[in-house]
């Protein structure tokens, strides 16, 4: 029997255990495709990571009622077609979308877009979502062979609001919308087809639904930057009024009551940090996303009609823009309030520095007043000393006497005193020599 050739895979040197995932990961989100004409229900729903497999679990819940494979337990990107029509889910680092694409009949009589005759209800599942809609949109995608929809029947479908759109994917398809929240709570946007393939109508819904998650993705940095304006004045005048304060100040007592006061405002500038930090990032990282969406649209304006791009610059940039200044505003802040502390700590420390200069002074004369007195009181116990010994001689001498020696006791005392004097100085001298070398 003739063995079987060896694998390619075998000539290569060990594979890394994570090289299947890296390759799989560039084709995480591939593009759909949507046949034309089509209805898309698109929902953005804001979740935290411990409603993850709550979600996830409801997915496979469905999956089962539909008779269809589940998603994986770690996927992030799932595919599967149900009764309502093909269910796209993804997986974000904040929030979920779910896509429903509803492919419609072809060749029917066209019918005005949105109208109660032409769209399908929501499934009922939707709200049993686990999450907060932060965004949804429904977007009615138009064969080339249905008529245009005229300047009244736009009116209607957007209640006569003003419209946004134009040509987009190179002069292929042509969008309306106006960034509305109709009675059902969506945005609407019609798409018409004018050369179209199944990938390029997918990668155009892909787009257009991902600017509207963005977008509102994006804009909760805004309120965020709200949320906390009064706090950020009420911190800039309280530190104001401590810069004021600074150089009048003088007393230590007054100095360390300054000081807790800008040690608070510290507190309350880093909180303000940690809270809107990661919302302020996601913010500028949603904008750009935005952005780039935008662009790889390829509009092109048409007379008397803003453009996606012209009306979120007038609209979406300058919330984004709120929200960098306010973190630059928090930023500034926090740099002012450690200025201040750092000036009120150096005028501390110089009085410290001062005070102990004063201690170290008053020490040292306390220093000579004490050797001072030492040396008066070495001087007395010398004198002592030669008293009493002076005195113990003369008890010696007498006792001498008494036993019948030619010894006078009063010359005997007289002359041990300078003898004892002598000797008690030399020792106490000798003394004080050896504790000075220790």
């Amino acid at each position: 029997m003739t063995p079987a050739p060896p694998s390619p895979r075998d000539t290569l040197p060990r594979e890394h255990p994570w090289r299947e995932w890296v390759a799989s990961e560039l084709h995480a989100r591939p593009y759909g495709l949507v046949s034309i004409p089509a209805e898309i229900l698109h929902l953005a729903v804001l979740t935290d990571a411990a409603a993850v497999d709550d979600e996830r679990t409801r997915l496979q819940a469905l999956c089962r009622q539909a008779d269809v494979d589940s998603p994986a337990a770690d996927a992030i990107h799932f595919v599967a077609p149900l009764r309502e029509g093909r269910l796209t889910w993804e997986r974000h680092s904040e929030f979920s979308t779910y896509t429903l694409t509803r492919a419609l009949a072809v060749g029917e009589p066209p019918r005005p877009p949105f109208a109660a005759a032409s769209m399908s209800p929501p499934p009922s599942w939707l709200a049993t979502l686990p999450g907060q809609t932060i965004a949804a949109a429904r977007l009615v995608l138009l064969d080339s062979r249905s008529a245009q929809p005229d300047g009244a029947a736009l009116a209607e479908v957007f209640s006569g609001r003003a419209i946004v759109g134009g040509f987009v994917a190179g002069d292929r398809a042509r969008l309306w919308t106006d960034f509305h929240l109709d009675g059902d709570g969506f945005m609407r946007l019609i798409v018409a087809d004018a050369g179209l393939s199944p990938r390029q109508a997918g990668r155009v819904v892909q787009r257009l639904l991902e600017i509207q998650s963005y977008c509102a993705m994006a804009l909760l940095g805004l309120l965020a930057a709200r949320e906390i304006g009064p706090a950020i004045g009420r911190i800039e005048q309280a530190l104001g009024s401590a810069t004021t304060d600074l150089p009048r100040l003088g007393s230590p007592e007054e100095d360390q009551a300054l000081l807790r006061r800008l040690l608070a405002l510290a507190a309350e500038t880093e909180n303000l940090v940690a809270r809107t930090s990661y919302r302020f990032g996601a913010s500028r990282a949603y904008a750009a996303l935005v952005a780039r969406r935008i662009e790889e649209l390829r509009e092109r304006r048409v007379e008397g009609q803003q453009t996606v791009d012209e009306f979120l610059e007038r609209r979406f940039m300058p919330a984004m823009r709120t929200c960098k200044a306010t973190q630059r505003r928090i930023e500034a802040l926090s740099a002012h309030i450690a200025r201040a502390s750092e000036m009120l700590r150096t005028r501390i420390d110089v009085t410290l520095e001062s005070q102990n200069r004063d201690l170290l002074a008053s020490m040292n004369r306390r220093s000579h007043q004490q050797l001072r007195l030492q040396m008066t009181v070495e001087g007395l116990s010398v004198a002592a000393i030669t008293y009493y010994g002076a005195g113990l001689v003369s008890y010696a001498a007498g006792a001498l006497a008494a036993l019948g020696l030619p010894i006078e006791k009063e010359m005997a005392a007289g002359l041990s005193v300078p003898v004892i004097a002598v000797l008690v100085f030399l020792g106490i001298y000798r003394l004080r020599r050896a504790l000075g070398r220790e």
